[in-house]
């Protein structure tokens, strides 16, 4: 079986400007930069024939990919796309004691403490149970040659670092902005990188 799989990050929210952590508890629209993106997105792909497209059960992601919708192409939401739930800290503006929370987290991330989490969020380890079967899902359909998959930041590093078998402290590797694309492809064994962090759409007006 092979597939190609675009993936993207949602479009800029107010949150996002903001610099406001989300998470899975924040359901927030796009915001006009976002939905500019949205457009920019799908003016670039519009012409590549997506068999399938997921989301998450965040309105951000299916706002983000609209116009395929519209379309006609089918799409299904998958909790298992959701963004990683910050907890307590989610909604919350920066402050020197939040950013240094954050900051311990991440190293224990990096150390391998991947069941580290914030009051009533989730850790690396469990976001990887549900993205798993979120991907037995997508993988379940053969026929589904080329696949569009819109997701979260956070999110989207763990998935890559599962796609291509690394651990998942090697998340912070995988750079990301608003609506950047990810492209990997499947050979029927493993997935490769094609493409990473593409924001070139976004640079046209």
């Amino acid at each position: 079986m092979q597939k190609t799989l675009y993936i993207v990050r949602h479009g800029q929210t107010e949150l996002n400007r903001l610099g406001i952590v989300q998470g899975r508890g924040r359901d927030t629209d796009l915001n006009e930069e976002g939905q500019l993106q949205a457009r920019q997105f799908y003016a670039a792909y519009k012409d590549v024939p997506f068999d399938k497209i997921y989301i998450s059960n965040l309105k951000r992601t299916q706002q983000s990919i609209q116009p395929f919708i519209d379309k006609g192409i089918p799409f299904e939401k998958l909790s298992g796309l959701d963004e990683l739930a910050w907890g307590v800290q989610e909604g919350q503006p920066a402050t020197p004691e939040s950013k240094a929370a954050f900051l311990n987290l991440m190293r224990d991330w990096l150390d391998g403490k991947l069941d580290s989490k914030f009051e009533g969020g989730e850790s690396p380890n469990e976001v990887e149970i549900r993205q798993r079967e979120a991907m037995d899902v997508i993988m379940s359909h053969p026929e589904e040659k080329t696949v569009l998959i819109c997701m979260h930041g956070r999110a989207l590093r763990l998935l890559m670092c599962i796609l291509t078998e690394q651990p998942l402290t090697q998340m912070d590797t995988f750079p990301h902005q608003n609506l950047v694309l990810y492209k990997l492809t499947y050979d029927g064994s493993k997935f490769t990188i094609v493409d990473a962090n593409n924001a070139l759409h976004l640079k046209q007006k």
